[in-house]
């Protein structure tokens, strides 16, 4: 059986990015600049309206493992997409980019693969209008014991724990991967979701996770705290690491009681979509390559810088030379 550095698992969602102006998104009834949940038959119409689409793989997780893949890590992805035409589309690109995308596509039920309608507009705000479809119904069927048991390390999507499927899912893959000698962790994704299921979360922090990354606003959820240094003391109390990132302020990494703060440059983002997944990428790319925990913030902080200076969520450049040039590598 095949081992990996880092398994995924997360929502498995299709970006489908197109380019309008201000009036067609009034005409549409697109809310500028924001992300909204959508149903199936306005996603529908939406898909239909977008002219010159570009498509791409996506989903947080999804992004951050394609990130530590750029690095060089053997990585997988479980998520669930339909067999559909966007669903193959997903599971084809995964896998041309080196990541293995272990589940087949579904074949019953009515739900149609997850995707993300991105409209993109002249001054370069991302109006996204995104249907999760079938992706949310992630359940233990969906992850194989082969592979969780087998992975280095293990990260979760908070998004999906929204679902109690979910939740069982995650609960049995960090004991797999944790019974096999890995570690296992979980990306925040959204305030909203710890408030829907904070008793759950912080369950799952406590008993069955390795390490948090999150950014301030998550971190200050799980306790319901504006204060940052609070949050990170009672959440490093339950779990072994806690990463949280700051936007221009850096990252604070919370090691047991020991503290390290690690400072960013501030540039100005061309596009901040996927800085928060693709900092994962590269923190979790220093702890599977055995670096000190500043060393995995600073290779994070290099993802995070690259992944804005351009559109999308995923990396551009050659990034084991980035590293390189950094002294990283």
């Amino acid at each position: 059986m095949k081992n990996y550095d880092l398994v995924g698992i997360g929502n498995a969602v299709v970006d489908v990015i197109t380019q309008s102006d201000d009036s067609f998104l009034d005409h549409m009834g697109i809310e500028k600049g924001i992300m909204q949940l959508i149903e199936q038959e306005r996603a529908e119409i939406l898909y239909g309206a977008m002219d010159r689409r570009v498509q791409t793989p996506g989903g947080s997780v999804a992004n951050t493992i394609a990130g530590a893949g750029a690095l060089g890590l053997d990585t997988a992805f479980i998520g669930r997409v339909r067999d559909d035409a966007l669903g193959r589309f997903y599971a084809d690109a995964m896998n041309e980019n080196g990541i293995d995308f272990v589940n087949p596509p579904v074949t019953d039920g009515e739900l149609p693969t997850s995707r993300s309608m991105i409209f993109v507009s002249p001054d370069g705000e991302r109006s996204m209008n995104t249907y999760l479809g079938i992706s949310t119904g992630l359940s233990s069927v969906d992850v194989p014991a082969a592979v969780t048991s087998n992975a280095q390390i293990m990260f979760l999507e908070g998004y999906l724990f929204d679902h109690d499927a979910g939740k069982t899912a995650f609960r049995e893959a960090a004991r797999a991967t944790r019974a096999g000698g890995g570690k296992t962790g979980i990306a925040i994704s959204d305030p909203f979701c710890v408030d829907r299921h904070r008793a759950d979360f912080l369950s799952l922090i406590q008993h069955d996770l390795d390490f948090v990354i999150g950014n301030e606003a998550e971190i200050q959820s799980l306790f319901e705290t504006d204060h940052l240094n609070d949050a990170l003391m009672m959440t490093a109390a339950l779990c072994p690491l806690v990463v949280c990132t700051r936007s221009g302020d850096g990252v604070s990494v919370m090691e047991g009681t020991s503290r390290l703060d690690i400072p960013v440059e501030r540039i100005k983002p061309v596009d901040a979509t996927g800085a928060g997944d693709q900092f994962a990428a590269g923190f979790l790319y220093g702890m599977a390559t055995v670096r000190d925990l500043e060393a995995c913030a600073r290779i994070g902080c290099v993802c995070a810088s690259e992944v804005i200076s351009h559109l999308g969520p995923r990396p551009e450049a050659d990034m084991p030379e980035l590293l390189r040039d950094q002294g990283l590598l």
